[in-house]
């Protein structure tokens, strides 16, 4: 084993004996104790399959939807002549994977960093690139990989200024890492710069902008499949305004419940699964989705709070909003996605909180698509009472995702150009 290799997990293993009572602690209270232990150490099986292998690691859910067009311009443009394997980290990562991929593209786990776990996982796969979305630039797999032979490049790349204050202060560990990277294709000419402070070469590093306005689909909002069985399961008035505050965070439910206008239908959908009942103890009047499952009817009889305690909904309340109001940006976050409620031209509003998601709510600032405002339950109440102002917000946030499309072709071609094993391309 070289010896980098044995102090990255030597390094590791003191690490998790040492936040062994943190991590431990937060396993059980959330449950994710019972994860899929064995693929996490690496233990995969895949069907044979002698094509090429394009693996495309997405951590969580937000990569793995960034990654839903790029896997199917990938099969289109080698013409089904690669395999393409979709890897996560996150248990909920992994379900929307399986959820978007399967059973066209297998769905595996990414190992813990130890040398024995990334040479089982790659022994499994056998990859022919990997590609990592926004960063996930592990030492151990990068090291393994450049001894395979097999480059590894980073797509829709982002590094906010808080994670590259992090990794500064490690760079001299971390920078041989970053220099054997193939390419990097980053969302901004900022994120390029901090690419190549941390060790990638500059000529590898190339600006594409972001994936997600691909991903956000642009279609009318009454027209997206299940809307309509949402309202009716939930019991949600369709004559009465309603305010959707999607992944919000700690503190944020309860600043909407206290400021939006009794006046209008509130649906609140937290960003963490293991935050649900948290936030359906701030009411006893919430209507909760995991209680009026698909198929089922409820009358609307005045409720006027529900709780959206399950995954993959979130874009159907969207459609239904009136007003969007995006969280995780008020109370001391950094932000979430905006982009999905605006390709289905809805009235958004943000928080000043949103380092994470600084380029998009710039470019939708820049196209009079949203609003930020500290006061989410008053804004919310002026646009529900001035309806052309929030048609225009709509229609000029809709006009912006349009406007930005074309990376994920980019990143297509870019992980079919390092594929060393040749791909004729139609």
């Amino acid at each position: 084993m070289p010896a980098m290799s044995l102090l990255y997990d030597i390094a590791y293993a003191i690490a998790a004996v040492a936040s062994a009572p943190l991590w431990g602690w937060r396993l059980w209270r959330t449950g994710k104790w019972r994860t899929d232990w064995a693929s996490r150490l690496g233990r995969c099986s895949l069907p044979s399959d002698d094509r090429p292998t394009v693996l495309i690691h997405a951590v969580s859910v937000g990569e793995v939807n960034a990654c839903r067009l790029l896997v199917r311009r990938i099969s289109e443009r080698s013409n089904g002549r690669v395999r393409v394997v979709v890897c996560t980290t996150t248990d909920t990562g992994t379900a929307r994977a399986k959820q978007l991929f399967e059973p066209d593209h297998a769905v595996v786990r990414y190992p813990l960093d130890f040398t024995r776990c990334v040479r089982r996982f790659l022994d499994a796969v056998r990859p022919g690139i990997v590609a990592l979305a926004e960063l996930e630039v592990w030492p151990n797999f990068v090291r393994e990989c450049g001894r395979r032979g097999v480059p590894v490049c980073v797509v829709n790349g982002r590094l906010s200024a808080r994670s590259f204050g992090r990794y500064k202060l490690v760079r001299p560990v971390l920078r041989p890492t970053f220099a054997k990277l193939a390419a990097a294709a980053v969302q901004t000419r900022e994120y390029a710069d901090r690419f190549i402070a941390l060790g990638v070469d500059p000529a590898r590093v190339s600006v594409t902008d972001s994936m997600k306005w691909d991903t956000a689909d642009v279609v009318e909002a009454d027209k997206l499949p299940g809307v309509d069985e949402l309202a009716r399961a939930l019991g949600i008035d369709r004559t009465k305004p309603l305010i959707v505050a999607g992944s919000t965070g700690p503190g944020e439910e309860a600043l909407l419940l206290r400021t939006c206008p009794e006046s209008a239908q509130l649906l609140i959908a937290p960003r963490k699964p293991e935050r649900f009942h948290e936030v359906a103890a701030l009411s006893d009047t919430f209507i909760r989705r995991t209680r009026c499952p698909d198929g089922s009817t409820r009358t609307p009889d005045g409720s006027r709070l529900f709780l959206l305690d399950t995954i993959g909904d979130l874009r159907k309340a969207y459609a239904l909003a009136d007003v969007v109001i995006v969280g995780r940006s008020f109370l001391g976050l950094y932000g979430s996605d905006p982009m999905e409620p605006a390709a289905l031209a809805r009235p958004l509003v943000i928080g000043p909180r949103h380092a994470d998601f600084r380029d998009a709510v710039e470019a939708l600032v820049a196209g009079g698509g949203i609003v930020v405002t500290a006061e989410p339950g008053a804004e919310a109440s002026r646009l529900l009472g001035d309806r052309p102002r929030a048609a225009e917000l709509a229609a000029n946030a809709r006009r912006v995702i349009l406007s930005r499309r074309g990376a994920t072709d980019r990143h297509a071609d870019l992980i079919l150009g390092l594929l060393k094993t040749p791909v004729n391309r139609p």
